[in-house]
C-alpha cells in the first residue's frame, strides 16, 4: 500500500461555506453567537462538507476493537477474553454505547480489526491481537499502515452510504496502556504524567504499568523516525484504525467526533501523520484520564462536555450528537430577523 494518502489527498476547509454558515447564524432571530460552541461546530461542519446547508441526519459510530499483547505484563485488571465478549455485546444492544446509540438514532459499526479470536463483528482483522511490546514491537510497520488504511476505507464506505457525521469509539483490554505510551512519546512527557489506572488498577498495578511503558519507550526510541514508527512499536490496532478514521474524515470531507482519552490519542496520531487532518475533527468531552487535558491542549481544542466520563466505546462522542441535532434544528428552522420584521443584532465594537 502506498503512503501517498498522508498528504496529497487532503484539501482544507471550505472558507466560503463557513462564511455563509456564519452569516446564516447571524441572521437568525436571537442574540449573536448565543449558542456558542454549537454555532462554531456547525460552521466547522459547513467547512468540512463544503456547504452551508448543514445536514447531519445520518450519523454513525465506528468502534475499532482489538486485543493488545501487553496484557501479558499484568497491566490490566481484566483478562484479554473480555475484549471479544464486550465487543460482541455491541451487536445485541447489551453494551453502553449500543444503548446510547439506539436512543440517539445513531447507527453503530463495530469493527474487528484485531481481536484475539474470531467474532461476529465487521471483519477487518489485521492480526489476532498485537505482540507484547515489552518484548517486541506491537506491530510491523506494514500492519500499522494496513490498520490506518482500514479506518480510511471505513469512512469512504460510510460516506458512500450517506453518513454525514461519524463518531469514534474503541474496545480493547490494555488500550489505556498503549494510549499512554503513545501520549508519552507524542507529548514528550514522562509515562507517570500521562498514565492512569484505566478500568481500575491497584497502586502496585499502576506502578508496573508506568514502568513497562517507560522501558518500552527507551527500548524503541532510536527506531522512532515518524508517527507510524511510534504507532507500530507501542500502539494498538484499535488506535491505528481510529487514526485512519480521522485521516479518512479529512480525505473524504466527513466530520469525525473525538471521544475520550484513547480516541484523542488516535486523533493526535493522525495529526502527527498529517497535520491538515486536525481541521476535520470535533471534540466531544473531557475524559477523566489524567492525560486528557494535555491532549486537548496539544490538539488546540476545547471540549463541549464536562461529564467526568471515562467509559470509552464512543459514549462521550455519541452524547454530543443530540446537542448537535438541536443546534442544527435551530439553524435550519428558526426564523430570521427579516422574516419577523425585527431589527437584527449588530456586532459590538
Amino acid at each position: 500500500m502506498s503512503e501517498t494518502w498522508k498528504m496529497q489527498e487532503i484539501k482544507g476547509l471550505d472558507e466560503e461555506a463557513m462564511k455563509l454558515c456564519r452569516r446564516k447564524w447571524d441572521s437568525i432571530a436571537k442574540p449573536l453567537h448565543s449558542l456558542g460552541k454549537l454555532e462554531d461546530y456547525l460552521v466547522q461542519i459547513a467547512g468540512i462538507t463544503g456547504t452551508a446547508d448543514v445536514c447531519i441526519e445520518k450519523k454513525g459510530l465506528v468502534i475499532m476493537c482489538a486485543d493488545n499483547g501487553i496484557v501479558e505484563e499484568g497491566v490490566t485488571q481484566s483478562g484479554q477474553e473480555v475484549t471479544a465478549l464486550v465487543s460482541e455485546n455491541f451487536l445485541s444492544d447489551q453494551a453502553t454505547a449500543a444503548v446510547m446509540c439506539k436512543k440517539a438514532g445513531v447507527d453503530l459499526f463495530a469493527v474487528d480489526i484485531g481481536i484475539a479470536r474470531d467474532t461476529k463483528l465487521i471483519n477487518r482483522k489485521i492480526a489476532y491481537g498485537t505482540k507484547n511490546f515489552a518484548k517486541e514491537p506491537a506491530m510491523t510497520r506494514a500492519e500499522a499502515i494496513r490498520a490506518l488504511q482500514t479506518g480510511i476505507d471505513m469512512v469512504r464506505d460510510l460516506k458512500e452510504r450517506g453518513y454525514q457525521l461519524l463518531a469514534t469509539g474503541e474496545m480493547g483490554i490494555g488500550n489505556t496502556t498503549t494510549s499512554s505510551a503513545l501520549a508519552a512519546v507524542f507529548l514528550d512527557k514522562r509515562p507517570e504524567e500521562v498514565t492512569g489506572r484505566g478500568a481500575g488498577l491497584s497502586s502496585a498495578g499502576l506502578d508496573k504499568k508506568i514502568r513497562v511503558i517507560g522501558e518500552a519507550i527507551e527500548k524503541y526510541r532510536s527506531q522512532f523516525h515518524d508517527a507510524v514508527d511510534v504507532l507500530a512499536a507501542v500502539g494498538g490496532l484499535d488506535i491505528a484504525g481510529l487514526a485512519g478514521v480521522f485521516l479518512g474524515g479529512a480525505i473524504y470531507h466527513v466530520p469525525i467526533v473525538i471521544d475520550g482519552f484513547i480516541s484523542s490519542v488516535a486523533a493526535l496520531t493522525a495529526i502527527r501523520i498529517c497535520p491538515e487532518s486536525r481541521d476535520f475533527m470535533l471534540v466531544s468531552h473531557a475524559s477523566k484520564e489524567p492525560a486528557t487535558r494535555m491532549l486537548l491542549e496539544e490538539l488546540r481544542m476545547d471540549a463541549a462536555l464536562h461529564c467526568d466520563m471515562c467509559l470509552g466505546e464512543g459514549t462521550g462522542a455519541v452524547t454530543l450528537f443530540p446537542i448537535l441535532d438541536m443546534a442544527c434544528e435551530v439553524y435550519r428552522k428558526m426564523s430570521t430577523f427579516d422574516e419577523i420584521s425585527l431589527e437584527a443584532y449588530q456586532p459590538l465594537t
